[in-house]
């Protein structure tokens, strides 16, 4: 490879930069942190405070996990990650209202990262994209700003994050990892940097392209399972069997994979199809499976509001200007993660119906939510209030209440919805 004089010395002990310190970032930056120098970058300054005094609003890391990492430090200053040279990029890649990729932070990041580029420097991308993006939108960037040439002067890696937000169990030092890189030189070097905290091991995938689209199908299929199970738990409720009791008939089958219904929110499993929708796009195929899932994921809250609404006619309960109560918020259980959660979609859907709601999570920040969603987040339900109490967020401190306390919340005559299976079925009066 040109310019290179022994490579291996120039990245095993360099400093090393993480840019954007989210819910991948930082874990990153901490693992990093306890084996060499790292400097951990983000463009929100209360964010790196936050950091500083050794706190994580995300609940992901603990003051000790932090503090552990002693050889990391935060910074919201470009100058002072000039120094190094491996830069690992964590930002976020959304989708817009119209369900398109949203590429702006990482376009940020590029334009910020090429400022600093010196020779032989080595930028890992960790965000989810399409296949073929890294090269095709990142690449470009980087050369532009910086006046270098790729795979001649620097080089790109990539290694896709697989961190599961609110999960204790798998950790990153304990998830397989996927490396690549834009040679086979610098793969073999982006792979003997992970291995360096992946304790669960790597996997060195043959090229870039190959280790983005092994990430984007990942959540794809997770996704279309879920849409399957879904439609499953549709038609079963039209023939009035309990989803839940055949799930764990057919569960019993050594190889069901083992899915439950739901909506289906958050940063990864209901955006990555997206990402690979608009590659198809761009290459003229129109898939079908994929755009089937996203539909029938889509419109699971539809499905529920008017399955609640449904019963609240059965039970002669008035729905115009009836109490709601929706128990959780968040995307997913266990985390305050309010990115891409559809209970806005119930809450919606609630509202269109002419009903009051109150929502209730213990996990969210409420003045974030009231900034992004307007929803005033309450303190704690009200006994004897409500004609409907919707489960819609499995989080530990509601699988704690027993139904006497949850069927207190509401009135004599009211309904309980179980969307995640919280309680018995003889304790509620529906569930998906």
């Amino acid at each position: 490879m040109s310019n290179f004089i022994n490579v291996n010395s120039i990245y095993k002990k360099c400093k090393l930069a993480i840019v954007g310190l989210g819910y991948v970032g930082l874990p990153l930056a901490l693992e990093f942190g306890k084996k060499r120098d790292v400097i951990g970058f983000d463009i929100n300054n209360s964010r790196i405070e936050e950091l500083k005094k050794a706190e994580d609003k995300s609940l992901e890391t603990t003051f000790e996990e932090i503090n552990s990492a002693t050889n990391l430090k935060f910074t919201n200053n470009l100058d002072d990650i000039k120094i190094c040279k491996i830069f690992i990029v964590t930002v976020p890649t959304p989708i817009d209202d119209k369900n398109k990729p949203d590429l702006s932070f990482l376009r940020q990041a590029c334009s910020m990262i090429a400022k600093l580029l010196k020779l032989n420097d080595l930028v890992i991308f960790e965000s989810t994209v399409y296949p073929g993006l890294t090269e095709e939108i990142c690449v470009p960037i980087l050369e532009k700003k910086s006046g270098l040439i790729f795979n001649k002067n620097f080089f790109c890696g990539y290694s896709s994050e697989r961190i599961n937000p609110g999960d204790k169990e798998h950790r990153l030092p304990f998830i397989k990892k996927v490396t690549s890189g834009s040679t086979e030189e610098i793969a073999n070097e982006v792979d003997n940097l992970y291995k360096q905290i992946i304790i669960a091991g790597t996997h060195k995938a043959p090229s870039i392209k190959v280790a983005e689209a092994a990430k984007v199908i990942e959540n794809i299929q997770r996704d279309v399972n879920i849409a399957l199970i879904n439609e499953i738990s549709m038609i079963l409720n039209k023939l009035n069997i309990d989803t839940k009791s055949v799930l764990e008939a057919a569960g019993t089958k050594w190889n069901f994979i083992q899915l439950k219904p739901g909506i289906v929110g958050g940063h990864c499993i209901s955006v990555d199809p997206y990402y690979l929708l608009q590659k198809c796009l761009e290459i003229g195929y129109k898939p079908q499976m994929i755009t089937a899932g996203r539909s029938i994921n889509n419109n699971m809250p539809i499905f529920i509001v008017n399955e609640v609404i449904n019963l609240m006619s059965k039970k002669s309960i008035k729905v115009l200007n009836s109490n709601i109560l929706i128990m959780g918020f968040t995307f997913k259980e266990n985390c305050p993660d309010i990115r891409n959660t559809r209970v806005i979609d119930l809450v919606d859907g609630f509202k269109k119906n002419k009903t009051n709601i109150d929502v209730y999570d213990p996990y969210v920040n409420k003045k974030e939510i009231l900034n992004q969603y307007n929803i005033e987040i309450i303190d704690e339900p009200l006994q004897g209030k409500y004609d409907v109490i919707l489960l819609a967020v499995a989080h530990d401190e509601f699988k704690k209440l027993s139904a006497k306390k949850i069927k207190s919340f509401g009135k004599e005559k009211s309904i309980i919805y179980d969307m995640k299976y919280l309680l018995d079925i003889k304790k509620v009066d529906a569930r998906l």
